[in-house]
């Protein structure tokens, strides 16, 4: 099993790269074959192969094989690590505002 710092950082790590981030924007409104996705993006089929792959490994999309072709599409719970990361932060910063908040009240009164 995986560390979920481990699987954290290979979701920040494929979300990263803009190219990658495009490919998985476009496999949320669908399943999609590796040669559908050359076709919308202005880059080869090995770099879009080498992109998908490192999304996989995130967890962030799947594959199936249908014949020749492997269609992607997107795992909604490959988000879960990114969303618990930004939910902590959202409550770190919130309560570090409301702080922030009240001390500035004191000093103005």
């Amino acid at each position: 099993m995986k560390s979920a710092l481990v699987v954290e950082d290979k979701v920040f790590q494929a979300l990263a790269d803009p190219s990658r981030r495009a490919i998985f924007v476009s496999l949320t409104r669908g399943e999609a074959a590796v040669k559908d996705l050359t076709a919308r993006f202005d880059i080869s089929q090995p770099a879009i192969s080498q992109h998908l792959a490192i999304l996989k490994d995130a967890g962030l999309v799947s594959s199936r094989r249908a014949g020749r072709c492997v269609y992607y599409r997107m795992e909604p719970r490959g988000m879960k690590p990114l969303i618990d990361w930004i939910a902590h932060y959202r409550a770190f910063w919130t309560e570090h505002i409301d702080r922030l908040e009240k001390l500035l009240e004191e000093i103005d009164e």
